[in-house]
């Protein structure tokens, strides 16, 4: 989820305008976690464990 669409709880308004201290200190953690900073790390051995066995599956299919 991009930060633009969020709400602020402390003020009400939108988190992109950065009106008061609690927006712009999460807007800046957005920013910094990348595209891949708000997956959990569970979900992302999950992730690699599909894809070693999607390309395990794939290898034993061509030989």
């Amino acid at each position: 989820m991009t930060y633009d669409r969020l709400v602020c709880a402390n003020c009400a308004a939108p988190v992109a305008q950065g009106r008061c201290r609690v927006c712009r200190a999460h807007r800046e953690r957005l920013q910094q976690e990348g595209p891949l900073g708000g997956l959990s790390p569970v979900v992302l051995v999950v992730l690699v464990a599909l894809l070693v066995a999607a390309a395990a599956l794939l290898a034993h299919q061509t030989a």
